[in-house]
């Protein structure tokens, strides 16, 4: 019997996908957890397996398509079996997340039309906004009666951005609204020729996209496709760095027996490179210990403290950032971290990382040192309590017994979140970062 093929959950935290690649093509008979489509998420490529055995009978998303979570993407069945129902159901948009069916025996009846009531909030004014919108999410014949044909993602987004779908011209099948329309019509809304409604919210928005009018003279310019990975950082970024109460604290290292004691761990294993990031990494870790306040994440009724020091190390992709997790860094020699970290930088650049290498650190290094900046921030990445953004090591003039004398010196900058690290907390986590990194030595004490 034919079936549909639906967009797995690959990542915890996907809410859509990117079809990558398909490694089978129509007419490939595949087996039960055979791989047949590459599916870029917010952090990773992943394989995208069959939940049974059967023939690739019609692929309707192609190659470089995002669509949500549960959105069909093939059909596959026995070898020339009739697919038109399903194709039919495909167009008319009634594809959705697969439900779970229920026991009694079929009705030859119609089934009951999905409805999505789509709510406009009231003005601050106290003055009532429109009444509701009653919208139909699914069937294609309900257009005759007035309603509107509208998929439920984008029904969602019109109800979030407060923007009537009756003045939105669907692009789907039969006239249907689909997700990129109502981003159309939200970029649209946002220009500064048309005027902002102000509405009564309970948390900030999220700042919309800026589409700027048309000047002659002005530079010309090109939209280029967000990647998944890039739609998820600028949601998580909004997540952080506005409910998060950040606070920053920075500190001056000077690094001098630090580069002395990787120069001479790099002649012990010349084959091994230790970066003096892998040492950062190697200290943070034995001072999250030592500091365990800051070794934990903030839960909506406690405050998580972490056994072990599970730090995730920034590394710098072609579509934005991710950040590989050394778990339990502070049980692993320095050449071990940094054996680690090549290994999984390399495969996080191709997009191989599995959801579990990258998902779950407790605390998070980030070094923008070998790209010449002195001293930066970081956001904190939730739910971690904390992130260390690290600078160059640069020999400076410094004085020392009343000489001026020159010393190679590193800038820290620590991110800290106030509801579970105090400000005198961060600073003598930050003593005890400085003073392992100027006497590396205490690594073995």
């Amino acid at each position: 019997m034919a079936t549909e093929i639906f967009l797995s959950k690959l990542s915890p935290t996907m809410e859509e996908g990117q079809l990558s690649k398909w490694l089978k093509k129509e007419g490939d008979k595949v087996s039960m957890g055979e791989p047949i489509a590459e599916v870029e998420t917010d952090k990773a490529v992943m394989e995208m397996a069959a939940l049974q055995a059967g023939t690739i009978l019609k692929i309707l998303v192609n190659e470089g398509e995002s669509v949500p979570l549960g959105h069909t993407v093939g059909i596959m069945g026995d070898p020339d079996e009739d697919i038109s129902d399903l194709l039919a159901k495909f167009s008319s948009g009634v594809s959705t997340t697969p439900k779970p069916q229920p026991t009694e025996a079929k009705s030859e009846e119609k089934p009951q039309e999905k409805l999505e009531t789509v709510e406009t909030p009231k003005t601050t004014n106290g003055a009532s906004a429109p009444q509701a919108q009653t919208v139909q999410a699914e069937t294609p014949a309900s257009k005759a009666d007035g309603r509107l044909l509208v998929t439920p993602i984008a029904a969602r987004m019109a109800a979030e951005a407060g923007i009537d779908l009756h003045t939105v011209k669907g692009s789907g099948p039969n006239g249907r609204i689909i997700k990129r329309d109502l981003e159309a019509a939200i970029i649209e809304k946002a220009s500064p020729q048309t005027p902002q409604p102000v509405t009564a919210k309970t948390e900030t928005p999220a700042p919309k996209p800026v589409q700027l009018p048309t000047i002659e003279g002005a530079s010309a310019f090109r939209d280029e496709h967000m990647s998944e990975m890039r739609k998820v950082i600028a949601k998580r970024l909004v997540t952080s760095i506005g409910p998060i109460p950040h606070f920053f604290l920075t500190a001056e290292i000077e690094m001098d027996r630090a580069m002395d004691a990787r120069r001479t761990l790099n002649e012990i294993d010349p084959e091994n490179k230790v970066s003096v990031n892998d040492l950062i990494v190697k200290v943070v870790a034995n001072a999250l210990v030592q500091h365990p306040q800051v070794n934990a994440s903030f839960q909506e009724k406690a405050i998580r403290h972490y056994t072990d020091a599970d730090i995730g190390v920034a590394v710098a992709i072609e579509d934005g950032l991710i950040t590989p997790i050394i778990r339990g860094a502070n049980k692993k020699g320095v050449g071990q971290i940094a054996r680690e970290v090549k290994e999984m930088a390399g495969r996080a650049r191709e997009k191989r990382l599995r959801p579990e290498e990258y998902t779950g650190a407790t605390f998070s290094v980030s070094n923008l040192g070998m790209f010449g900046i002195d001293e930066f921030t970081a956001v904190i990445n939730p739910p971690e309590a904390a992130i260390l953004a690290v600078g160059a090591v640069t020999a400076k003039p410094v004085v020392r017994d009343n000489e001026i004398v020159v010393r190679q010196m590193m800038r820290v900058t620590m991110s800290s979140d106030h509801r579970v690290i105090d400000g005198a907390t961060g600073a003598k986590f930050l003593q005890t970062l400085k003073k392992m990194l100027e006497n590396p030595m205490t690594l073995i004490y």
